[in-house]
C-alpha cells in the first residue's frame, strides 16, 4: 500500500509512478479503425476507450469493478460565515449515504460503482486558515494515507467525490492560490450563498492568501485544504500506482487535486473528469489544467454525483469498442 512520509517527496513521484501504456492504446486505435463506423465518428467515446486502453494496458480495456470513494471532512473556515448551513449537516449527509438515500446512492447503483463514504474526523475541523495553517504537515499526509488506504487495487476504475460544509470556500482557496486571478472569479454560491455570503467567502480567502503567500503547492494544500481535499489527492496517486483510471468529479474534487497538477502535471495524466460544475470557478480550473470534462449538465451538488454518472458513458464508451463488429467480421466493404 502506497504511504506518504512527506509532503516534499510528493512531486516526484511524477518520475517514478507507471505511465500511460502507448502500445496499447496503439492497438485500441487499431481496433476503432477497423469497427463497422466511419473513423472518429463516436467522437469523445473513441477518446475515452484509448485512455481506458493506455491505463488499463490493453486493447479492448472492460469494467469489472468499479469503485467509488467519498470522502467527507469538516473546516474551520466556517467560523467566519462562508456557509449558510451548519457543519452538522456533513455529518447528517454522511448518515443519508450509509442509510442509501442521496443521490450518489442513486447514480452509483445505476451505472455500477460499489460505494464506500469514508467520514474523516468530522468531529474535529481543520483550523480557520484565516488564523493559521488549516493543517499540519502530520495531518495532511495522515489524510492522504487514509485516501490512498481506501482505493481497491483490484478496481478497474475508481471514480472520487466529497461531502463537507464549507468545502467550496477551500476549493476557491486553492485554486486562486496556485493559479492566481482575482478571488472573486473563483468563488461561487456553493450550497446557495446570498450576495452577502458571496462578499465573506471571497474576503475570507483573501486573508487566507495573505496569510499563507507563495508556498509550494503541497503546502498550499495544508495551509488551506481540507482532509477531504488530501484524502483525494491520496487516492489518486494509490490508483496511479495500481494504473487504476480514475474519474473525477466537479468543482470541489478537481480543485483537491489541483496541488498535486501544480506540483507535476502528470501526476493527473490518469485522472477523467466527469463534468463541468456550475460552480463559477471549475470551467476556469479545467482550462488552466487543460482537461475537458465529460459532461456538461449544469450539476454542482458534489457527492461524486457527476463522476458516477459520467462512468455510465465510459461503461458505454467501451462497451462499443469491445462489442461492435470489425468490417471484416461482420463482411462489410471497408474505406
Amino acid at each position: 500500500m502506497m504511504r506518504f512520509e512527506t509532503l516534499a517527496r510528493i512531486a516526484g513521484l511524477a518520475d517514478t509512478l507507471p505511465s500511460a501504456d502507448e502500445e496499447a492504446r496503439a492497438a485500441a486505435a487499431r481496433r476503432q479503425d477497423s469497427l463497422t463506423k466511419p473513423p472518429g465518428s463516436l467522437g469523445r467515446l473513441e477518446e475515452i476507450a484509448l485512455f481506458m486502453a493506455a491505463w488499463q494496458g490493453t486493447e479492448r480495456p472492460r469494467i469489472a469493478r468499479a469503485q467509488a470513494l467519498v470522502f467527507a471532512g469538516n473546516h474551520g473556515i466556517c467560523a467566519q460565515g462562508v456557509n449558510p448551513f451548519p457543519q452538522e449537516v456533513t455529518a447528517q449527509m454522511v448518515a443519508n449515504f450509509a442509510a442509501g438515500g442521496a443521490a450518489i446512492n442513486q447514480l452509483c447503483r445505476v451505472n455500477g460503482a460499489e460505494l464506500s463514504v469514508i467520514a474523516l474526523d468530522l468531529d474535529r475541523p481543520t483550523a480557520d486558515f484565516t488564523a493559521g495553517p488549516a493543517m499540519t504537515e502530520a495531518e495532511t499526509l495522515d489524510a492522504m494515507n487514509r485516501g490512498a488506504a481506501a482505493v481497491d487495487p483490484q478496481a478497474d476504475i475508481l471514480t472520487l467525490g466529497e461531502m463537507g460544509i464549507g468545502n467550496s470556500t477551500i476549493s476557491a482557496a486553492l485554486c486562486a492560490a496556485l493559479f492566481g486571478g482575482e478571488v472573486a472569479e473563483w468563488v461561487g454560491r456553493g450550497t446557495g450563498s446570498d450576495d452577502a455570503g458571496l462578499r465573506r467567502k471571497a474576503d475570507a480567502i483573501a486573508r487566507g492568501l495573505a496569510r499563507h503567500p507563495d508556498r509550494p503547492p503541497l503546502e498550499t494544500l495544508a495551509a488551506l485544504g481540507g482532509r477531504e481535499q488530501a484524502a483525494i489527492c491520496g487516492a489518486v496517486l494509490a490508483a496511479r500506482e495500481a494504473r487504476i483510471p480514475v474519474i473525477l468529479d466537479g468543482f470541489i474534487c478537481t480543485a483537491a487535486v489541483a496541488p498535486l497538477f501544480a506540483a507535476d502535471p502528470r501526476l493527473l495524466d490518469h485522472c477523467l473528469v466527469g463534468h463541468v460544475s456550475r460552480e463559477p470557478g471549475h470551467a476556469k480550473l479545467l482550462s488552466a489544467m487543460g482537461k475537458t470534462a465529460i459532461l456538461d449538465l449544469d450539476m454542482r451538488l458534489g457527492e461524486g454525483t457527476g463522476a458516477a454518472l459520467a462512468l455510465g458513458i465510459v461503461r458505454a464508451a467501451l462497451a462499443c469498442h469491445d462489442g461492435m463488429a470489425t468490417f471484416a467480421d461482420a463482411g462489410i466493404s471497408g474505406p
